[in-house]
């Protein structure tokens, strides 16, 4: 299984340097020992409860783009403190990623308090995803009532590996992904209007998309 080493201090103090190597190094030693495939080591220097954190969003952009599967921490305190915690380990679990850490020699054990707090966050997420879902497709229904037409937005460039290129309506992926709907969310919408594509083929839409963006520049 791949997995991703998430190390944390919260200052710049030469006491915390040291303490942010050493747990690298037991953290290495014990994903060998537990038999795991190091896909990236992701330092950071940040407050456990700030969310805003650079080595955070490089591994959640790995977790999304990457198969891993595991995160690897000293302990709970490494990943976050009081809500940033909660709000990590809940996006962490919905991505299907198990966090293993060196407190519990192990498998991280979940207190009962924050087990709570997470099945609550998810079950208002749940009813926030449904009553999204409905908005937009009030919306879409509301616009093919009116002539728009999906499969007009669909562009054909084929594939110099001469594979038939999937066709899907980019302009409608960006608008969701801007509704902060995420790519399986999207692929189900996509599917549900006739579209065969996968949450892998809307991923990759997406980043093409922003590649081509980012190249154009300002």
């Amino acid at each position: 299984m791949h997995a991703i080493i998430y190390c944390r201090v919260s200052t710049n103090k030469h006491t915390q340097e040291t303490s942010l190597e050493r747990q690298q190094e037991e953290l290495v030693q014990a994903a060998k020992m537990w038999g795991f495939d190091v896909s990236d080591i992701i330092l950071d220097k940040a407050s456990g409860y700030d969310l805003n954190r650079p080595g955070v969003l490089d591994m959640l952009d790995k977790i999304e783009g990457d198969k891993i599967g595991a995160v690897l921490i000293q302990d709970e305190t490494r990943l976050g403190r009081g809500n940033a915690k909660i709000a990590l380990m809940h996006v962490l679990l919905k991505q299907g990623v198990t966090l293993y850490s060196l407190s519990h020699n192990g498998e991280l054990q979940i207190s009962e308090t924050d087990s709570i707090l997470l099945d609550i966050v998810a079950m208002i997420e749940e009813h926030q995803r449904k009553l999204h879902n409905i908005k937009i497709k009030r919306g879409m229904k509301r616009a093919v009532s009116k002539g728009y037409q999906p499969e007009k937005n669909l562009k054909n460039q084929g594939n110099q590996h001469g594979r038939e290129r999937i066709e899907v309506p980019v302009e409608e992926i960006i608008r969701l992904r801007q509704n902060n709907m995420t790519f399986e969310e999207i692929a189900a919408m996509m599917r549900g209007f006739g579209f065969k594509v996968s949450k892998a083929t809307v991923h990759r839409r997406y980043k093409e998309f922003m590649e081509q963006e980012d190249n154009q520049g300002p």
